[in-house]
């Protein structure tokens, strides 16, 4: 009999260890739908509060799962601000003050330059995919196609500040919407996906809206204007000196 119970519960671990993985797998998919091997983009952020808006113009390049940099191109008084990642370390530049400043990993979820989005979300880095378990909590559909929702929940010991995150991801590998929650289990904000378009083969999203759910006249929007995929791009472009001396 407890041979029998046994074999039960070793079957039920696979499923669920297969379960896992398989939601993990989809989360991952739609990472890599919106980065490929390496990428380069131009965007605009506008930052909307109930009595001003800030725009930026903002060029992004990523390569692999590891490396990012993200640039300020405009307007002028912020130009050369930026950020590079390179695996779990983070550094940030500043012109007016001419600095590189390493953050700590305490900061990685704070908001990037005033919006709703974070420092780990600019710089597009896998944390969600590393430090979460997923589990497949339903399907839907959208546009005639299947969209897997995950439920998202961090580690004992990631360094993240959500209790849970939820994940809309199309079958097309589109992240149609992020739903971020607090400790208690209260929903905080949702990124939601506009405007798909496809784009070298890969449908994407060419707007982002991040917006917070209790303040609803505030939210940060990520419009793009250019995306280009699997592009060769020079080593020295994730380096510190990079970050300080722009080289594009």
């Amino acid at each position: 009999m407890w041979r029998y119970r046994l074999a039960f519960l070793s079957l039920l671990w696979t499923d669920i260890s297969y379960a896992q993985d398989e939601a993990k797998q989809i989360i991952k998919r739609a990472m890599d739908n919106n980065r490929g091997k390496s990428s380069y983009s131009i965007a605009e952020m506008i930052v909307h509060r109930p009595d001003w808006e800030r725009k930026s113009s903002i060029k992004v390049w990523t390569e692999g799962t590891e490396k990012s940099l993200v640039r300020v191109i405009a307007p002028a008084k912020d130009a050369g601000n930026g950020s590079l990642l390179l695996g779990d370390e983070m550094w940030q530049f500043n012109p007016k003050v001419n600095r590189v400043v390493k953050l700590p990993a305490s900061m990685a979820h704070q908001n990037w330059m005033g919006s709703d989005f974070t420092n780990n979300d600019m710089a597009r880095a896998d944390d969600l995919i590393d430090k979460y378990n997923h589990k497949l909590i339903a399907q839907e559909k959208h546009e005639g196609k299947t969209v897997y929702v995950i439920e998202s929940i961090p580690h004992d010991d990631a360094p993240v500040v959500w209790g849970k995150e939820v994940i809309k991801v199309r079958a097309d590998h589109v992240f149609l919407q992020q739903d971020f929650y607090d400790q208690q289990g209260n929903l905080v904000k949702s990124g939601v996906a506009q405007d798909l378009k496809i784009i070298e083969g890969r449908t994407i999203a060419m707007v982002f809206r991040m917006q917070k759910k209790d303040v609803p006249d505030e939210w940060t929007e990520f419009r793009m204007k250019e995306a280009k995929f699997d592009i060769a791009i020079p080593a020295n472009y994730f380096t510190l000196a990079n970050l300080r001396n722009a080289r594009d």
